[in-house]
């Protein structure tokens, strides 16, 4: 009996995702949990495995924005009948090209070299912004930075097909055009995980926040990290990311409020400290979480902090790396800033924002010294935590920092 594949929900509050290209053509065997199709949603990029073993009868939906539950696909026997409306692909007007032409452009086997290039501007547009353009064409113009909206697409109704973004990248500029001068203004069109970074920070300067900052001398937490650095065998190098990570998490078990969401029916105490690392990624911020960091080794963290880092640069995170989070760290350090405020990560109650290690000169029992010092500042979501709960938080956390045994 044929199943049908519906857009599945990865992830709380998930409405919709975007089919970006499909890894199996109809007729192709599948196999239950092999890669079916790639889906964009409002925090990542992902392969979506298949619900079923058997044959890929029909594709219902080959791109374009789906919402949760619809069925894009349809798996079953060889030969067996699929009762299932296809999504329809753009009308076709009269005098547009047949579909088996369009299939050849895409195929780039049709001699159209002599046609002429196309005009500015974009006539493939919808009503809704999108862009009308396949799949292949979409994904030769990531490769090569072709801005889909400035072309004119020759394929059914306006659409842009590969030939389209191929023929734009070939074209030379008219003779006689002025080059185009040095410092020219660039658009950067929002993807759809800069536009979820840009409502979740808007969202957030809703929230009534409060700060809290306190300077740690860091000579025994880079004391440890060198000594377990030169323990290492196998594994990622522990960073001091890594100790602090180990740190928070130590900390939030004693100081629960902190460890908390924020919800309009209540808040939630979170048993566990699954701390997100803010990763500055090439699609955007993203922030992966390492479940149950306080029961994690410092060398454990490293290893997990390395392969969700990882995944991150390369767009390959999965839903369930990012989902979970009670606490974030956001640490600049390693840019040389020395103090900075975090904005909040909803509905988590607090983000620790982490400074550079540097020498500074401090007292010590009346003499002036000059140690490796740390500034960290807490924000906090005032409706979860009291000043005295993110206070006491910050005291574990440098204490922690200044006698890590005390914490391990």
């Amino acid at each position: 009996m044929a199943t049908e594949i519906k857009l599945p929900r990865l992830g709380q509050g998930m409405e919709s995702g975007t089919i970006v290209k499909w890894l199996k053509s109809e007729g192709d065997a599948v196999k239950k949990g092999e890669p079916l199709y790639e889906l964009d949603t409002d925090k990542v990029t992902q392969e979506v495995e298949a619900d079923a073993t058997g044959v890929l009868l029909k594709i219902a939906v080959q791109e374009g924005e789906v919402p949760v539950g619809q069925t894009v696909a349809v798996i079953g026997e060889q030969g067996e009948e699929v009762a299932i409306e296809v999504a329809p692909e753009e009308p076709q007007t009269e005098g547009s090209r047949a579909p088996e032409r369009d299939a050849e452009r895409e195929r780039g086997t049709e001699a159209s070299a002599q046609a002429e290039p196309p005009p500015s501007g974009n006539g493939a547009t919808r009503s809704d912004g999108r862009v009308k353009a396949s799949p292949l064409a979409r994904r030769i113009a990531r490769e090569r930075g072709v801005d889909l909206a400035q072309l004119r697409g020759t394929g059914p109704d306006g659409r842009i097909v590969a030939e389209d973004v191929e023929r734009a990248e070939a074209s030379p500029a008219p003779a006689g055009a002025a080059a185009a001068p040095a410092g020219e203004v660039e658009i950067v069109p929002l993807t759809s995980i800069r536009k979820t970074i840009a409502r979740r920070l808007t969202e957030a300067w809703t929230v009534p926040v409060f700060q809290l900052t306190i300077d740690v001398d860091m000579t025994r937490a880079v004391a440890l990290r060198e000594q377990l650095v030169a323990r290492m065998g196998d594994g990622a190098k522990p960073t001091l990311s890594d100790v602090l990570t180990k740190i928070s998490a130590s900390a939030l078990m004693r100081n629960r409020a902190v460890n908390a969401h924020y919800g309009e029916d209540g808040i939630t105490r979170f048993p566990t400290a699954n701390v997100g690392i803010a990763v500055a990624a090439p699609q955007g911020l993203v922030v992966p979480v390492i479940q149950r960091a306080e029961s994690l080794t410092i060398p454990e963290i490293a290893d997990a902090r390395a392969e969700l880092v990882g995944r991150a640069r390369d767009n390959k995170l999965r839903q369930g790396d990012l989902d979970g989070g009670t606490f974030t760290i956001s640490n600049l350090g390693m840019f040389g800033v020395q103090q900075f405020i975090a904005v909040l990560n909803p509905p988590q109650a607090a983000i620790l924002a982490v400074g550079s290690v540097e020498d500074r000169p401090v007292a010590r029992d009346g003499e002036v010294v000059v140690r490796p010092m740390m500034t960290v500042t807490l924000t906090c979501d005032h409706r979860t935590v009291d000043g005295a709960d993110g206070a006491r938080f910050l005291e574990d956390v440098k204490a922690f920092l200044e006698e890590p045994g005390l914490a391990l």
